[in-house]
Formats: C-alpha cells, sequence, structure tokens
C-alpha cells in the first residue's frame, strides 16, 4: 500500500514533450501604439523587456500522478511568464486533484553564479600560453577582479584573462532553464488529462495594411491588403500552435500602461482558401481573430501571417485639403483671443488625403484593426508600385470611414493673411477680415477644401463671404473649391465674435 504521503518526482523536459498529443493554444494581446514598432526593432533578440504585449497560454496534456502526493517539474517555460496567473486543473478528477504548492524557479546557470558557488573548492583555470593552454588547479578563494587560487603547495596565484574553467558538477540551487514546480495531491493514481495555462510578457502583435492606388481622371480604386506581424522574446517556442489573436483596448491592472491590441480581420468570411486564414468574430466588446490552421512561433523571431485577403478595386476619394493654419494650437480659451496678431502665420501646403468607406457594399465590411497603412501606385511607364505616402489608423469598426494622409501637394499651394483687424472692448466685438489664395500649376483642374478654424471666441457669425461654406463642427467651416489647371482661387470671409 502505497504512503498516503510518499512524494513522486515527475520531470517533463518541455511543456509539449508529455505525450505526442498534447495542443497548445495561445492568445496574444497588444498595446503597442499603431505604426510605433517594427521588426527591425527586435532582431538583436533580447529577452522580451520592454515589448507592448502579452499572451495567454493555454496547454492540455496526460499527467502521470500517483496516490497521494507527486511533485511535477516542467522545464522550458518562457523566462517572462507571470508565476502568479498558472494555473493546473485535471480535467478527469477535478474536484480530488489540487495543487497543494506551486513555485517558479529561475536562478538560471551563469559564470559568476557557478564561481561563487565553487568559493573554497577545487577547480582548474585554462589560460592560453602561445600556442599551448595551461591548466591551473587550486582551491577558488576569489572572483573579483580575476579569479585567485590557492595552489596545492600553499601559495596564492591570481590569474587574469583566463580561457576556461573546468567544474567537476553543476552545484545545487542552480537550473538552466525556468522551471515549473507543482507539489499536487491526487486521490487516485491515474493518467490525468490535464490543463495548464498561464501569461507571459515579451510577446506582441500588429497589423499593417498595403494599399494599391488604380487612379485615373474619374475614377479612384484601391486594392486593400492586410498582414499581422508577431514578435516572440517570451523565452520559449509555441509548436504546432492554435493561435487567436484579439483585438481591443484590453484593461489590465498593473503599474504599466493596459494592454490590448489592434487588430482586424475580414469580417464574418470565413477564408475559404486551401491554406486557412484567420476568421473573425465580435468576442464581448472585442474582436477575435482565430487561425484556422496551426503555426510555431519561434522564440526570438518574428512571423508574418496574411490578416485576410487582399480586397480589391475599393471605391476611394482623393481629397487636397488646405488648412492654412496648420501647426498652430487652438485650444479652449477662458476668455476671448483679442491679439490680432494670434493664430496669423500662414501655411503654404496642401495636403492630399485618401477616404474610402469600410463597406461591405464597397468590397470590405471588415473591422479593421488599428495598424499602419502605406500606399503605393502603378508607375505605367515600367509597371513598378512606388511609394506614395504611409498614415496611421486607430480600430476602425465595419461601415465607418478610413481616412489616410499621405502628404503634400507639390503642384498646388495655399497662402492666408489677415485683411482687417477691429476690435471694440466697450461692445465686446472683434470683426476679423480673411482671405485666402490657393494656386493649381497642374496640367488639369483640381479641387481643394480651404479648411478654418473659428478660434478667437466660442459665439461668432461669418457676415461677409465671397463663397458658399459648409459649417463642420461649433468651430471649423470648409469652403469648396475648384480651380481651373493653371488657374488660382481666392475666398475672402468677415468673421464677427461677440460675447
Amino acid at each position: 500500500m502505497q504512503n498516503r504521503h510518499a512524494f513522486a518526482l515527475i520531470t517533463l523536459a518541455t511543456l509539449g514533450a508529455l505525450n505526442a498529443h498534447a495542443q497548445t493554444s495561445i492568445t496574444i494581446y497588444s498595446s503597442a501604439q499603431p505604426g510605433a514598432l517594427s521588426s527591425v526593432n527586435f532582431q538583436s533578440g533580447g529577452e522580451g523587456q520592454g515589448i507592448p504585449g502579452y499572451a495567454l497560454v493555454k496547454q492540455e496534456r496526460d499527467v502521470q500522478l500517483n496516490k497521494g502526493r507527486t511533485i511535477i517539474r516542467i522545464s522550458d517555460v518562457p523566462a517572462m511568464i507571470d508565476p502568479t496567473t498558472v494555473s493546473f486543473e485535471s480535467l478527469l478528477e477535478p474536484a480530488a486533484t489540487r495543487v497543494v504548492e506551486q513555485n517558479f524557479e529561475f536562478d538560471l546557470t551563469n559564470t559568476n553564479k557557478l564561481l561563487q558557488k565553487y568559493l573554497d573548492r577545487e577547480v582548474t583555470v585554462e589560460q592560453a600560453r602561445g600556442q599551448s593552454v595551461e591548466a591551473i588547479t587550486g582551491i577558488l578563494i576569489g572572483t573579483q577582479g580575476g579569479l585567485v587560487l590557492r595552489l596545492p603547495d600553499g601559495t596564492i596565484r591570481t590569474v587574469n584573462g583566463y580561457s576556461g574553467v573546468k567544474l567537476s558538477s553543476l552545484p545545487g540551487g542552480l537550473i538552466s532553464k525556468p522551471t515549473l514546480v507543482w507539489d499536487i495531491s491526487a486521490e487516485r493514481a491515474a493518467t490525468h488529462k490535464s490543463r495548464v495555462s498561464f501569461q507571459t510578457g515579451g510577446i506582441t502583435w500588429w497589423s499593417d495594411y498595403n494599399l494599391t492606388l488604380n487612379e485615373s481622371a474619374d475614377s479612384c480604386k484601391l486594392d486593400v491588403g492586410a498582414w499581422v506581424t508577431i514578435v516572440n522574446q517570451t523565452g520559449a517556442a509555441f509548436e504546432d500552435a492554435k493561435l487567436k489573436l484579439v483585438a481591443g483596448d484590453v484593461q489590465r491592472a498593473r503599474p504599466q500602461p493596459a494592454y490590448a491590441p489592434a487588430m482586424a480581420a475580414r469580417a464574418s468570411v470565413a477564408m475559404e482558401d486551401k491554406v486557412a486564414g484567420f476568421s473573425e468574430k465580435s468576442f464581448f466588446e472585442y474582436h477575435l481573430y482565430t487561425l484556422g490552421r496551426s503555426t510555431t512561433l519561434k522564440n526570438n523571431s518574428t512571423k508574418q501571417i496574411e490578416l485576410f485577403p487582399v480586397a480589391r478595386n475599393v471605391a476611394c476619394e482623393k481629397s487636397l485639403i488646405y488648412y492654412g493654419q496648420a501647426g498652430q494650437y487652438f485650444g479652449g480659451y477662458g476668455s476671448p483671443m483679442t491679439d490680432r496678431n494670434f493664430g496669423n502665420q500662414s501655411n503654404k501646403k496642401v495636403d492630399v488625403y485618401l477616404r474610402f468607406k469600410n463597406r461591405e457594399d464597397n468590397r470590405l465590411g471588415i473591422p479593421l484593426p488599428a495598424g499602419k497603412i502605406r500606399v503605393a501606385k502603378l508607375d505605367a511607364a515600367d509597371q513598378s508600385l512606388e511609394f506614395i505616402g504611409e498614415d496611421l489608423i486607430d480600430h476602425t469598426p465595419k461601415n465607418e470611414t478610413v481616412q489616410i494622409k499621405l502628404g503634400s501637394a507639390f503642384d498646388v499651394v495655399g497662402e492666408r493673411r489677415q485683411v482687417d483687424f477691429k476690435y471694440d472692448s466697450t461692445a465686446k466685438v472683434i470683426e476679423e477680415e480673411i482671405e485666402i489664395k490657393l494656386r493649381n500649376q497642374k496640367d488639369e483642374p483640381v479641387n481643394v477644401i480651404a479648411k478654418e478654424n473659428l478660434y478667437r471666441w466660442t459665439t461668432w457669425s461669418v457676415t461677409k463671404k465671397s463663397q458658399n461654406f459648409e459649417k463642420v463642427d461649433a468651430r471649423t467651416i470648409h469652403f469648396p473649391l475648384r480651380i481651373a489647371k493653371g488657374g488660382e482661387a481666392v475666398i475672402r470671409y468677415t468673421v464677427r465674435y461677440n460675447w
């Protein structure tokens, strides 16, 4: 009869080594700001510190437990594991099987620790002497600023610049890999199907979008493709794992900034390719993307997977917007801005934007995760794609509009000036007259929107105008213009503020 309190020891070399049918599932979260990361940042093979993300890892496998207490050691767990999140559960008898103690051992072997453990013990130090190597054997009595040995004849010798040290064995208390140790109590000796789960840092993902613009005089079309990039520096590899990605701002109670991913995939499109891709579904207040095949995430590696098949011929709209007050701050003020010179510096750049509707009837309708969008256009002269700009987008639900800033137009320029300014402190009135000029040096007409912020006070009215405008919000108006090739358009308006 086995003693109730007897211990059995099982050492598992790796999490996946228990049996051939062990299944790993990994769900990755990311707190990376859109476009803030590049795989180049992580190619030095770091230890995962500072990587803005984490993962929930779940594994199911068979474990042989004896009746009573069994000690199980699992090595090759991620070095970035959060030991407070580790759980072990028997799926065979969950009520009659429990973890009595759980330890995470991370006192890993290195040269300094080994030498400290060998103080007052015999070692052999190797030192290069020309073409040969001298072996010096003695008792190690010091390790600071080189090695200090007491030789068999009682003399002391210091050794600097040694090429190697031979030790008789690995000292107790040091391990070569991070190790989880469970003290498990079971009512019945059996092979228990078990579930192990934990969270680990050192892993993240982000999305990148590649757009190809097909533009003509009367048409604007885009081909939209997306990839997800995964960086694994947890200290462990995940072989043939089921992969999930979570998109949304997931709060975590940590001193560091909260975690949340940025990702989206083809909405309700089950990717019926020969190679299964991501499927997407709503999950709580987030979006969950599940890869339809298993994949391997090696340690210190970067993996890229297509997020969704290329959506072709997505209708788009190109806009030129002139914001003469760009680069100036117009925040909330406690009193009217009566300084006539405030906000009158003129920007000359006319910015270029692309807009497209993320709708199913526009060949999309996909929850788009936050990420970087790169846009290219085909050069018909040699049929090569040329980069024309990039921008960042936040998480974008389906049926919303995506707007991308590509840069500034070369051949369309603007200028803005204050023509007149009147301030009557007694009547509490400001009147300001503004002139905007836009010139088009292209060989074709262009449409431009002149954007204006009415920033001096919250109560305003436009008393005179040379063109009609659209009121966008409480302090913004737009003047839409059509400018002939080689032509110029002039806007004049007077705004009255009173309080």
